[in-house]
Protein backbone atom coordinates (compact mmCIF):
# COMPACT_ATOMS: atom_id res chain seq x y z
CA UNK A 1 0.00 0.00 0.00
CA UNK A 2 1.07 3.87 -0.82
CA UNK A 3 2.35 5.41 1.67
CA UNK A 4 0.27 8.75 2.96
CA UNK A 5 1.47 11.82 1.03
CA UNK A 6 2.90 14.32 3.78
CA UNK A 7 2.97 17.84 3.13
CA UNK A 8 5.11 21.10 4.22
CA UNK A 9 3.74 23.62 6.07
CA UNK A 10 3.61 26.04 2.47
CA UNK A 11 2.32 23.05 0.73
CA UNK A 12 -0.48 22.33 2.54
CA UNK A 13 -1.69 25.90 2.72
CA UNK A 14 -1.40 26.22 -1.17
CA UNK A 15 -2.99 22.89 -1.65
CA UNK A 16 -5.75 23.71 0.87
CA UNK A 17 -5.81 27.57 -0.89
CA UNK A 18 -5.53 29.22 2.29
CA UNK A 19 -1.97 31.63 3.26
CA UNK A 20 0.64 30.01 5.45
CA UNK A 21 -0.57 32.76 7.80
CA UNK A 22 -4.24 31.76 8.06
CA UNK A 23 -2.76 28.05 8.70
CA UNK A 24 -0.29 29.36 11.33
CA UNK A 25 -3.65 30.89 13.41
CA UNK A 26 -5.52 27.42 12.57
CA UNK A 27 -2.91 25.66 14.49
CA UNK A 28 -2.57 28.19 17.25
CA UNK A 29 -6.57 28.14 17.52
CA UNK A 30 -6.55 24.58 17.56
CA UNK A 31 -8.80 23.89 14.80
CA UNK A 32 -6.44 21.90 13.14
CA UNK A 33 -4.11 18.83 14.77
CA UNK A 34 -0.55 19.05 15.45
CA UNK A 35 1.88 18.17 12.88
CA UNK A 36 4.08 15.33 12.90
CA UNK A 37 7.34 16.76 13.91
CA UNK A 38 10.85 15.67 12.24
CA UNK A 39 13.73 17.72 13.70
CA UNK A 40 12.53 21.27 12.70
CA UNK A 41 10.49 20.74 9.77
CA UNK A 42 6.40 20.18 10.60
CA UNK A 43 4.69 17.58 8.12
CA UNK A 44 1.12 17.56 7.56
CA UNK A 45 -1.06 14.92 5.74
CA UNK A 46 -4.22 13.59 4.51
CA UNK A 47 -6.28 14.42 7.60
CA UNK A 48 -5.10 18.37 8.19
CA UNK A 49 -5.61 18.91 4.55
CA UNK A 50 -9.34 17.15 5.39
CA UNK A 51 -10.08 19.15 8.38
CA UNK A 52 -8.88 22.45 6.40
CA UNK A 53 -11.28 21.64 3.71
CA UNK A 54 -14.38 21.10 6.08
CA UNK A 55 -13.10 24.70 8.06
CA UNK A 56 -13.47 26.11 4.56
CA UNK A 57 -16.95 24.62 3.98
CA UNK A 58 -18.54 25.65 7.71
CA UNK A 59 -17.12 29.24 7.08
CA UNK A 60 -19.19 29.12 3.57
CA UNK A 61 -22.30 28.02 5.02
CA UNK A 62 -22.19 31.09 7.58
CA UNK A 63 -20.49 29.21 10.99
CA UNK A 64 -18.15 31.79 12.59
CA UNK A 65 -14.70 30.75 13.30
CA UNK A 66 -15.00 30.85 17.28
CA UNK A 67 -18.01 28.25 17.02
CA UNK A 68 -16.63 26.24 14.40
CA UNK A 69 -13.64 25.97 16.80
CA UNK A 70 -16.21 25.03 19.75
CA UNK A 71 -16.99 22.06 17.99
CA UNK A 72 -13.79 20.83 16.61
CA UNK A 73 -13.53 20.77 20.64
CA UNK A 74 -16.88 19.28 21.47
CA UNK A 75 -15.74 16.62 18.62
CA UNK A 76 -12.63 15.95 20.37
CA UNK A 77 -14.15 15.34 23.39
CA UNK A 78 -16.64 13.27 22.79
CA UNK A 79 -17.28 9.38 22.43
CA UNK A 80 -15.84 7.35 19.76
CA UNK A 81 -18.47 4.95 17.84
CA UNK A 82 -16.45 2.17 19.46
CA UNK A 83 -17.60 3.18 22.89
CA UNK A 84 -21.21 3.71 21.60
CA UNK A 85 -21.59 0.94 19.70
CA UNK A 86 -20.29 -1.54 22.47
CA UNK A 87 -22.44 0.43 25.35
CA UNK A 88 -25.59 -0.11 22.59
CA UNK A 89 -25.03 -4.16 21.49
CA UNK A 90 -26.50 -6.45 18.75
CA UNK A 91 -29.10 -3.18 17.44
CA UNK A 92 -31.85 -2.91 14.34
CA UNK A 93 -30.43 0.68 13.61
CA UNK A 94 -28.51 1.38 10.78
CA UNK A 95 -25.45 4.06 11.30
CA UNK A 96 -25.03 6.84 9.38
CA UNK A 97 -21.52 8.77 8.47
CA UNK A 98 -21.35 12.46 8.11
CA UNK A 99 -18.57 14.49 7.30
CA UNK A 100 -19.14 17.72 9.13
CA UNK A 101 -20.52 19.63 6.19
CA UNK A 102 -23.06 16.70 5.72
CA UNK A 103 -24.29 17.07 9.35
CA UNK A 104 -24.65 20.84 8.63
CA UNK A 105 -26.84 20.71 5.55
CA UNK A 106 -29.21 18.55 7.47
CA UNK A 107 -29.73 20.96 10.28
CA UNK A 108 -29.13 23.84 8.31
CA UNK A 109 -28.06 26.43 11.35
CA UNK A 110 -28.93 24.43 14.10
CA UNK A 111 -25.44 22.92 14.37
CA UNK A 112 -24.43 24.51 17.34
CA UNK A 113 -21.78 23.64 20.01
CA UNK A 114 -24.88 23.38 22.49
CA UNK A 115 -26.90 21.36 20.51
CA UNK A 116 -23.63 18.86 19.37
CA UNK A 117 -22.80 18.47 22.91
CA UNK A 118 -26.74 17.44 23.63
CA UNK A 119 -26.34 15.29 20.88
CA UNK A 120 -22.75 13.38 21.83
CA UNK A 121 -24.37 13.35 25.55
CA UNK A 122 -27.56 11.37 24.20
CA UNK A 123 -25.44 9.28 21.88
CA UNK A 124 -26.84 10.30 18.90
CA UNK A 125 -23.39 11.20 17.54
CA UNK A 126 -19.92 9.77 17.78
CA UNK A 127 -16.81 10.37 16.69
CA UNK A 128 -14.41 7.41 14.54
CA UNK A 129 -11.57 9.76 13.80
CA UNK A 130 -12.16 12.16 11.79
CA UNK A 131 -15.08 10.79 10.79
CA UNK A 132 -19.09 11.63 12.57
CA UNK A 133 -21.18 8.99 13.04
CA UNK A 134 -24.84 8.63 13.72
CA UNK A 135 -26.07 6.01 15.75
CA UNK A 136 -28.91 5.41 13.71
CA UNK A 137 -30.53 6.85 9.83
CA UNK A 138 -33.99 6.90 11.72
CA UNK A 139 -33.59 8.90 14.36
CA UNK A 140 -31.32 10.81 11.88
CA UNK A 141 -34.19 11.28 8.99
CA UNK A 142 -36.73 12.22 11.77
CA UNK A 143 -34.61 14.86 13.18
CA UNK A 144 -34.04 16.35 10.16
CA UNK A 145 -37.20 16.42 9.19
CA UNK A 146 -38.38 17.90 12.01
CA UNK A 147 -36.30 21.05 12.51
CA UNK A 148 -37.20 21.30 8.46
CA UNK A 149 -40.58 21.73 9.65
CA UNK A 150 -39.42 24.73 12.09
CA UNK A 151 -39.18 22.92 15.06
CA UNK A 152 -35.61 24.00 16.87
CA UNK A 153 -32.95 21.48 16.66
CA UNK A 154 -32.50 21.98 20.71
CA UNK A 155 -35.98 20.94 21.26
CA UNK A 156 -36.00 17.99 19.59
CA UNK A 157 -33.09 16.81 21.64
CA UNK A 158 -34.47 17.36 24.63
CA UNK A 159 -37.32 15.78 23.54
CA UNK A 160 -35.43 12.91 22.19
CA UNK A 161 -34.08 12.77 26.40
CA UNK A 162 -37.39 12.38 27.53
CA UNK A 163 -38.49 9.83 24.88
CA UNK A 164 -34.97 7.74 26.13
CA UNK A 165 -35.76 7.37 29.42
CA UNK A 166 -39.51 6.62 28.55
CA UNK A 167 -37.93 4.02 26.73
CA UNK A 168 -35.64 2.73 28.72
CA UNK A 169 -38.01 2.13 31.29
CA UNK A 170 -40.43 0.28 28.62
CA UNK A 171 -37.39 -1.95 28.23
CA UNK A 172 -36.96 -2.59 31.22
CA UNK A 173 -40.85 -3.40 31.55
CA UNK A 174 -40.73 -5.53 28.81
CA UNK A 175 -37.36 -8.02 29.70
CA UNK A 176 -38.90 -8.71 32.98
CA UNK A 177 -41.63 -9.62 31.93
CA UNK A 178 -39.59 -11.96 29.05
CA UNK A 179 -37.33 -13.25 31.84
CA UNK A 180 -39.95 -13.98 34.06
CA UNK A 181 -42.04 -15.93 31.98
CA UNK A 182 -39.39 -16.96 28.96
CA UNK A 183 -36.10 -19.05 28.06
CA UNK A 184 -33.11 -16.92 27.69
CA UNK A 185 -32.74 -17.81 24.26
CA UNK A 186 -36.67 -16.61 23.02
CA UNK A 187 -35.93 -13.15 24.17
CA UNK A 188 -34.58 -12.06 21.27
CA UNK A 189 -36.97 -13.91 19.31
CA UNK A 190 -39.99 -12.00 20.77
CA UNK A 191 -38.36 -9.08 20.99
CA UNK A 192 -40.58 -7.78 18.09
CA UNK A 193 -43.84 -8.49 19.84
CA UNK A 194 -42.75 -5.98 22.76
CA UNK A 195 -42.11 -3.34 19.77
CA UNK A 196 -45.47 -3.89 18.65
CA UNK A 197 -47.11 -3.15 21.99
CA UNK A 198 -45.36 -0.22 22.20
CA UNK A 199 -46.38 1.09 18.64
CA UNK A 200 -49.59 0.16 19.39
CA UNK A 201 -49.95 2.00 22.53
CA UNK A 202 -48.83 5.13 21.30
CA UNK A 203 -50.34 5.07 18.12
CA UNK A 204 -53.92 5.36 20.05
CA UNK A 205 -52.24 8.14 22.80
CA UNK A 206 -51.12 10.44 20.35
CA UNK A 207 -54.91 9.76 18.60
CA UNK A 208 -56.61 10.57 21.91
CA UNK A 209 -54.20 13.90 22.22
CA UNK A 210 -54.71 15.15 19.05
CA UNK A 211 -58.33 14.32 19.16
CA UNK A 212 -58.50 16.85 21.98
CA UNK A 213 -56.61 19.29 20.38
CA UNK A 214 -59.27 19.57 17.96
Amino acid sequence: MAEEREYRMEELAGTAGITVRTLRFYRERGLIPPPRREGRIAWYDGRHLARLRTIAALLERGHALSGIADLVAAFEHGRDVGQVLGLTGPTEETPVRLTPEELADHFEGEVTPENLAAALDLGYLATDGEEIVHISRRLLDVSAALVKEGIPLAAVLEAGRRVREHADELADLFTELLREHTEEKDAQRLRPLAKSVVDAELSMALDRRLRELS
